[in-house]
Order: structure tokens, then C-alpha cells, then sequence
């Protein structure tokens, strides 16, 4: 039995109208319950009726959405866009959103949903072999004894058949020199059979390559003659001679003592000077009063010979007498001081006098 047809929309308007027009001129329309029943009535007989295994179908299927969203929303935590480095356009780059099946920007996404444009963007190296990373990472430590003779007897064959070199093979570099290389090259020799090497040794440099480089070392310009040229192109110029040079660099001492000097000036008047600057500045001001110390010299009388002291007793009379004499003085300018401590400047000069006097007398020979 064919499903029933959904009414048309001016099917709608019309019974919509037709409700309005029954409810035209009721009073209390919002306030009164049996007549806002009555509308209600009118209203649900006009509409369609829904069947409750469709709004069960529905209501089972936003529920299964919402729960792939949210399931969605905690896998979008362990999901990270790549960082775009400086000068790459992002449609280069794979969305990884996108790889994941969570993208949900579209065409609005800066980054691109080409699952190819990995395959598209990276470049064939030249420099290393592939070869290499496509040889077994399988290692021994699952092998029998059987199994590990079998493999160094078949590597021992393999090895003599094609022993390894460092000789790069003819057709790679024909093929690179063409531009011809490319993912999709095959070796004549055989790409896995080839036991040449297919990449380039550091450093080398194609025969395209050189021939732009010599024509660009070819087309360059001496240093000597790009100064001359240079030089040629200046209007106005003054040719530099021995006097003209001296007359300059005087010039600039002058300019640089004058600065100096300034400166100089300018922290003598802030007192900012530092010592040495003051010294040159005036010397007088580090000389020392003439009077600022005196100097003392004592010997101890361990030190001098029992012989000669003995001698010059028994020869120098009267100096030991006048020794005592002089002893005899100093006791008693020391009762004076000791009577009297409160001596003015004159007095303490004086006294100064005095014994610098017989401190000379007794060093004099023959006294």
C-alpha cells in the first residue's frame, strides 16, 4: 500500500483559514480556558497527523547524533593542527581534522582537505637512497639456529653476486641531469638488482648546475674595478693626498682634545672628577704639611757591642757626664709635663725643639 501524501501547503493555508474564521468574534480569547480549548481543538483537526513510529525513528536518530558529537568533542582534544611555518601556504598543508573525519569548516578551512597533497607536496631526494629505508628492519631475535644459517649462507651469496659500492649509478645521474627523475623512475639495471648507488655524494654539483655557476662567476665583477666604477660615478670629489690626509687627522685630534677637555670642565664642575684627573689638574693638592709627621729612630741597646759601648765610656768622659746632664733635663721636663697637661701650642713647640736637639746631640760622633 503506497504511503499516504503529505498535504500541500496551500492545503495548510486553507484549513488554516477556516480555523479563523470559526474563531472570528470570540470574546476572551486569551483569558478564557473553554474557549482557548476550543481553539486547540480547531487547530489540531487542521493539522496533520503525525505517526508516532516516525517520531520514534527521529527521536532515536538525534539521540545516536548527539552521542557521536559528544563522542566526537572528547576525540577533538587528542587532535592538533600542525603549526604553519613562516612563508608556506596553508592549503599545502593537510587539515588533520580533515584526515580524522572531525572537520566541520569545509570549504572555510584555510588548511587543505586533499588527502594527496602529501604525496603532491613532498620532494624526491636526490642525496640519499631509498633503497636503503625500504631494506627489512628484521632483526635476529626471533630466529632459530636454522633459520639464522639460512639467511647468512643467502647473504654470502648475495654478497659476492653484488658486493656493495660507493660508485653512483650512470642512468640516476642521466636521469637527474634530464630531469627525469622522479618517484616513478626505474633503474635499467634494475631498481632493487642495481647494486650501484642512486644518490648523489655530498657536495655534488650537476653539469647544469656548474655551467650556470661559471657563467654567473664569468659575468662578475672584479672588486678593484666595482670600487673604480663606483668612484668613476661620483660628481663631486676631492682627490686624497699625504698633506690632505695629515690636515684631517689634525683636524679630528683637535676636534676630539676639545671634546675632552669639555668634558673634563663639566665634572670639575660637578665634582665628578676622578683622582687622577685631579692630580694633573693640581699636583699641590696631594703634597703633604711639612710638619704632618715626624720621624723617630731607635735602637735597642742589645743590638750595639759590650766592647764598644765600654770604649766610648772610658774615652767620653765628659759626654757622659753631659749625657746625664742632659738626662737630668729631660726628667725634669718630664715632671713638667707631668705637673703641669695643660700646654698651649707655643709650649708643646718648644719642648719639641728641645728634644729634637739632644736627639741630635747624641747621635753626633766625638760629642
Amino acid at each position: 500500500m503506497p504511503p499516504k501524501q503529505q498535504p500541500s501547503k496551500a492545503d495548510l493555508a486553507k484549513k488554516q483559514k477556516v480555523v479563523e474564521d470559526k474563531t472570528f468574534g470570540l470574546k476572551n480569547k486569551s483569558k478564557s480556558k473553554n474557549v482557548q480549548k476550543y481553539v486547540q481543538t480547531l487547530q489540531q483537526n487542521v493539522q496533520p497527523k503525525v505517526d508516532p513510529k516516525k517520531l520514534d525513528a527521529k527521536k532515536k536518530k538525534d539521540e545516536e547524533k548527539a552521542r557521536e558529537r559528544e563522542l566526537n568533542e572528547l576525540f577533538k582534544v587528542a587532535i592538533s593542527q600542525p603549526k604553519v611555518p613562516l612563508g608556506v601556504d596553508p592549503k599545502s598543508i593537510l587539515c588533520e581534522f580533515f584526515k580524522h573525519g572531525q572537520c566541520a569548516k569545509g570549504f572555510k578551512c584555510k588548511f587543505s582537505h586533499d588527502l594527496n597533497i602529501q604525496r603532491k607536496g613532498e620532494k624526491i631526494d636526490i642525496y640519499s637512497d631509498k633503497r636503503d629505508d625500504e631494506e627489512g628492519n628484521e632483526t635476529m631475535e626471533d630466529w632459530d639456529q636454522e633459520m639464522l644459517e639460512k639467511v647468512v649462507e643467502s647473504k654470502s651469496k648475495e654478497y659476492n653476486k653484488n658486493k656493495p659500492t660507493d660508485i653512483v649509478c650512470k642512468y640516476f645521474l642521466e636521469a637527474v641531469e634530464k630531469k627525469q627523475y622522479g618517484w616513478f623512475w626505474a633503474c635499467p639495471n634494475g631498481s632493487k638488482e642495481c647494486h650501484y648507488r642512486h644518490a648523489l655524494p655530498p657536495g655534488y654539483v650537476l653539469k647544469s648546475q656548474m655551467k650556470a655557476l661559471l657563467e654567473e662567476e664569468g659575468q662578475k665583477v672584479a672588486i678593484e674595478d666595482e670600487i673604480e666604477n663606483q668612484r668613476a660615478k661620483l660628481t663631486a670629489s676631492t682627490p686624497l693626498t699625504t698633506d690632505l690626509f695629515m690636515e684631517w687627522k689634525k683636524k679630528k685630534t683637535e676636534e676630539r682634545d676639545a671634546k675632552l677637555a669639555e668634558q673634563r670642565a663639566d665634572r670639575a664642575k660637578n665634582d665628578r672628577m676622578s683622582g687622577r684627573e685631579l692630580f694633573l689638574s693640581d699636583a699641590s693638592l696631594f703634597v703633604d704639611d711639612a710638619e704632618a709627621y715626624d720621624k723617630y729612630q731607635r735602637e735597642d741597646e742589645s743590638d750595639v757591642p759590650q766592647g764598644k759601648v765600654d770604649k766610648d765610656s772610658s774615652v767620653d768622659g765628659p759626654s757622659s757626664s753631659m749625657a746625664g746632664h742632659r738626662d737630668n733635663g729631660n726628667n725634669d721636663a718630664d715632671e713638667d709635663i707631668d705637673v703641669d697637661d695643660d700646654l698651649d701650642m707655643d709650649e708643646l713647640n718648644e719642648l719639641e725643639a728641645s728634644l729634637a736637639k739632644t736627639s741630635l746631640r747624641i747621635n753626633e760622633p766625638g760629642a
